[in-house]
């Protein structure tokens, strides 16, 4: 396969859908060898649900069929691909590829579990859609690449998008997830971070990619999640195992994930003729992974030893499958009875170029020591060449570096040349307070020490194939050790480190309920924090009883800090890591829905208002009992009576549901909710007024507080004529008079119902608290005495 290309996607994805709206994806990683299948129904028009995938796995090869129009108007899954993913290669392939039949044969041959375990069986029926897309994808990239894909090699995954929370792509942008709106903030040095940036300590690829993914699509079980945590426990109260399995990590190379796909792919026999050009190119890919692998499997004892001891269960499992395991000995031993002990894996350009020549022991290929023989004379003598020159031309400074693509070339300081440049020296050019230059007897060289390392390459390629082989027959150990490696990564190096940064007790562990309450005391913005020293923390509580929470205050008060906030914390305890505040108990949250600060769409010609209704119109469809739903100023972009009226009626649909949901605005008249619906909860903003000027406090708390004409206060900052602003003032306080007169009958009206629910409400809460009999008998005696007296 190719060359690591870092952290860019390696993914080829295939789509297909049908006329009942159902869309099925083959997402295939070249880096890791693994298969992700996925199919659902296409709720919205706008194709949000597979907008998300794309920019989950952003592939760099999309593969459709034929163009069709969609049914009922949709856009089409290749149309969106065109518009969203405009820069990356798009293949259309002919119908007749997607055949799920051959798609259902080839993943079961190809998956390395069993597919019992995979429930294939009834798979095959239920999900032809995927299986197809497989089927197209893996035709295309053994067509592409020139490979043989190993049995039963590929990690295989079904419908694993959903099997996690989904967070829309909307969403990953207004929280920040993985890109920040805004790189800089006013007035400081700092740079704004996203989520991903925060955590991203890791140090390799894999667990980068894998750090990813989690923030994007975080875990939904309760087990996984609290087996994660009970690991993020012992690393925090162990430090010796802590910094054991940092030092034991870095000893890893950063491509051991990538080392597996040149074990899963074989590559097609062909003609030398026709492969001449690519030969030594394949060949040295396929000796640097055996070094790479033989590397990996060296650090195992130092991880074993770290791991002995451990008490969780997930490092507990980790040395059980990998450092127990005798089949990744017998790979050791089989690569150093043909490897040469001493070659190691390097980054430097010549060294690898060195250690790739001279990895199979001396003595086993006749023309192989030949091709070393003249590889050797050939570096010696560009060195010679090279000393020549120096007492030659009195250059004492000259340095002779050597890069992949030109070989070796010279370095001489600017200052060491007193007059013209000696005309011995050719292809002359500037970098920096250097001169970099060849000449005809070192690019004479250059070509006679390429074309031995080729031959060399060629020949250990050749002494390689059956030890390649011998490993094929054990790559899905493989497989596991790479997944265990990123895990450990994320776990370790992001996670335990991220924490261990921060002063004491600053984060928590989050509890998990599957019915229980949203609650958080004294949390903070895990990204502004980190900017802001003096952050005040916020908490917050949402149950069935109580499940949505309106939060007023003025404009920058901190209500759109908040509700990213909450998210955020919500998103760092699915994924498995601690959170920042004092106590947090979570109900699992299944889809996370945001609609925050939007503007004109002018590439679908939708205004601020069109573009604030799609998205609402996409979170009403798609919401769940266990969503968390977060607005942000809804209706403020049409008419204030219209946007009223929206804003009311939206709200009265999601009270309906067991939905939690914040929501922030400027409209006070919402505030009439809570004297009809006794599951809302107002909140607002702390602030001061002292002289028309407004000090705020950034504290959250219960109840309503009006604060006049605040906004009339920021236009007057702002330079609005005191005329105008006056006159302002005139108006709103008549409209406001008849809003607390009307909220005054409804206050009294439904007074009955509010003491009732409050009382059911308490009783909620105390069904999922940890107390003992005795403080429940008291706290139910308490609740008893405050009902009759009519204050609970």
């Amino acid at each position: 396969m190719e060359e690591d290309a870092g952290e860019r996607s390696s993914f080829v994805v295939g789509f297909i859908e049908n006329r009942a709206k159902e869309v099925g994806v083959a997402a295939f990683d070249l880096r890791s060898a693994s298969l992700h299948l996925s199919q659902y129904i296409e709720t919205s028009s706008s194709y949000q649900n597979t907008k998300t995938l794309l920019q989950f796995y952003e592939p760099m090869v999309i593969i459709v069929s034929p163009n069709k129009l969609a049914a009922d108007g949709m856009v089409g899954v290749s149309q969106l691909a065109d518009r969203v993913c405009s820069s990356t290669k798009k293949v259309i392939m002919a119908r007749g590829c997607f055949d799920d039949t051959r798609g259902a044969v080839l993943v079961k041959g190809l998956a390395a579990k069993e597919p019992s375990a995979l429930g294939l069986d009834s798979y095959y029926k239920q999900y032809y859609l995927c299986l197809a897309a497989a089927a197209a994808t893996i035709k295309w990239i053994e067509a592409e690449k020139g490979v043989i894909i190993t049995s039963h090699s590929l990690l295989v995954t079904f419908n694993g998008s959903f099997d996690h929370m989904n967070i829309d792509s909307t969403s990953v942008q207004n929280l920040e997830i993985i890109e920040p709106m805004h790189s800089s903030l006013l007035g400081t040095n700092n740079k704004k971070r996203s989520l991903f940036h925060l955590l991203k300590t890791t140090r390799t690829i894999g667990g980068t990619r894998l750090l990813r993914a989690n923030l994007l699509q975080p875990l939904k079980d309760i087990e996984t999640i609290n087996t994660r945590l009970d690991c993020l426990d012992e690393l925090m109260s162990n430090e010796q195992l802590f910094f054991g399995l940092s030092q034991a990590l870095r000893k890893f190379p950063k491509e051991t994930d990538r080392v597996l796909c040149h074990f899963c792919f074989k590559p097609k026999r062909v003609t030398n003729e026709v492969l001449a050009s690519d030969n030594g190119r394949r060949s040295q890919i396929m000796i640097s992974s055996i070094i790479l692998l033989k590397t990996a499997l060296d650090a195992l004892p130092l991880l074993s030893k770290v791991l002995k001891e451990a008490k969780s269960c997930l490092l507990g499992n980790v040395y059980k499958r990998i450092c127990e395991n005798e089949k990744y000995t017998a790979i050791r031993k089989r690569i150093g009875e043909v490897i040469d002990e001493d070659v190691l894996h390097t980054r430097v350009p010549f060294v690898a170029r060195t250690q790739q020549c001279f990895a199979v022991k001396a003595g086993a290929d006749g023309l192989l020591d030949m091709a070393r023989r003249s590889f050797c004379d050939t570096s010696e003598a560009i060195h010679s060449l090279a000393n020549k020159y120096r007492q030659d031309f009195k250059l004492p400074n000259l340095k002779i570096p050597f890069n992949n693509r030109q070989g070796f070339y010279f370095s001489i300081p600017q200052k060491d040349i007193q007059r013209k440049m000696p005309s011995k020296f050719i292809q002359v050019v500037k970098h920096g307070n250097n001169l970099h230059c060849s000449s005809l007897e070192l690019a004479s060289l250059n070509v006679r020490n390429k074309s031995a390392a080729k031959e060399c390459w060629l020949r250990t390629a050749l002494c390689l194939e059956a030890l390649m082989d011998a490993i094929r027959e054990d790559v899905s150990v493989l497989t596991v050790l790479s997944e265990v490696l990123c895990l450990l990564d994320m776990m370790v190096n992001s996670f335990a480190h991220t924490i261990s940064t921060k002063p004491v007790d600053r984060y928590t562990r989050a509890r998990f309920t599957c019915d229980g309450p949203l609650a958080i005391d004294s949390g903070r913005h895990p990204i502004l924090e980190s900017i802001h020293n003096d952050f005040i923390p916020n908490g917050i509580f949402l149950s069935e009883a109580s499940n949505m929470a309106i939060v007023m205050g003025p404009n920058m008060s901190g209500k759109s800090t908040y509700l990213q906030q909450v998210c955020l914390m919500v998103i760092l305890a699915h994924v498995g890591c601690y959170i920042p505040a004092r106590f947090a108990t979570l109900r699992v949250v299944d889809r996370i829905f945001t609609r925050m600060g939007t503007m004109d769409s002018l590439e679908s010609n939708s205004s601020t208002f069109m573009t604030e209704m799609k998205e609402t119109a996409f979170i009403m469809q798609n919401v769940s009992h266990r969503s968390l739903i977060v607005m942000d100023e809804l209706g403020r972009a049409t008419s204030s009576s219209d946007g009223f009226a929206i804003a009311w009626s939206c709200c009265e649909h999601l009270l309906a549901l067991k939905a939690y949901s914040i929501f922030a605005t400027h409209m006070e008249n919402l505030s009439a909710l809570s004297t009809m619906y006794p599951n809302v909860k107002i909140l607002h903003f702390d602030v001061d007024v002292r002289n028309n000027r407004m000090d705020f406090k950034f504290q959250l708390k219960d109840g309503s507080r009006h604060v006049p004409h605040y906004g009339l206060m920021l236009a007057g900052v702002a330079g609005l004529p005191s005329s105008v602003v006056e006159t302002a003032k005139r108006i709103t306080s008549r409209i406001t008079e008849k809003e607390m007169n009307r909220m005054e009958v409804n206050c009294r009206q439904y007074e009955d119902v509010q003491l009732i629910y409050r009382v059911a409400q308490r009783l909620m809460c105390l069904k999922y608290s940890d107390q003992d009999e005795d403080s429940l008998r008291e706290a139910l005696q308490n609740l008893k005495e405050s009902y009759i007296g009519g204050r609970p």
